[in-house]
């Protein structure tokens, strides 16, 4: 638990400790703090606030993911900001959720992200995605994604930017789901990427994906990244 506040460490600590299969192992109340306690204890996750004195909750995120990849960060913030929330995912974090999460969603989410997955809080995916399909595309030469992926690598791509799951791109491109998750574990390392939901922001910024090809409407796409179910975002 990373945030700068007593009280609100001591709530979630409280909240999350309750769960046979959660122990806390530690707190911090800033960056630095975080990430030497991430050296000594090698958490499955790290709950991690934005705003702190010292060194703020994205640095933190940056060093934890370069220095102890399998501790995976879930971004626990009030901070419904699109730059905090793009910044946050290009530093490696597993998860972006607001403060007003539903208990019971925010116990779901840790088991998720400690399971590989990337949760984002639907608000925010819904005004990301808006975000980047109203920004100018680049016009200056071709994507870099074009350079690096394969024809089928790219058409998978595009699916993964219109919301669609493993098994619906499966069954566009006739194919199995297990097929669809090699394409993928590909286009992430091809682009040294961590998980699909960064490939899927490469994809808008590069303008990979034009704004006339929009990635279908929000709630398919809200499915993806921002549900606990089955159809949740994996790696």
């Amino acid at each position: 638990m990373v945030d700068d506040q007593l009280l609100v460490r001591s709530g979630f600590r409280i909240m999350l400790e309750q769960q046979p299969d959660i122990d806390v192992c530690g707190e911090a109340a800033d960056g630095e703090q975080a990430v030497r306690l991430v050296r000594e204890t090698h958490p499955d996750v790290v709950l991690m606030d934005v705003r702190m004195p010292g060194m703020n909750g994205l640095d933190a995120t940056h060093a934890i993911v370069r220095d102890a990849p399998r501790s995976r960060v879930l971004v626990l913030t009030t901070y419904d900001v699109d730059d905090y929330v793009v910044a946050a995912l290009r530093a490696g974090a597993s998860g972006y959720l607001l403060k007003d999460v539903d208990p019971q969603e925010l116990i779901r989410c840790v088991r998720s992200v400690a399971a590989g997955e990337t949760v984002l809080a639907q608000p925010v995916v819904r005004r990301l995605v808006d975000e980047f399909l109203t920004r100018p595309q680049q016009p200056d030469g071709p994507s870099p994604i074009v350079e690096r992926l394969s024809e089928r690598e790219r058409t998978v791509l595009t699916e993964l930017a219109r919301g669609s799951t493993n098994s619906e791109i499966a069954a566009a491109l006739v194919v199995s789901p297990a097929t669809v998750k090699t394409h993928v574990a590909s286009i992430l390392a091809k682009l040294g990427l961590r998980d699909r939901v960064q490939a899927v922001i490469m994809a808008y910024e590069t303008g990979f994906v034009a704004a006339n090809q929009a990635a279908g409407p929000p709630p398919a796409t809200l499915a993806v990244i921002g549900s606990t179910d089955e159809r949740l975002a994996k790696q």
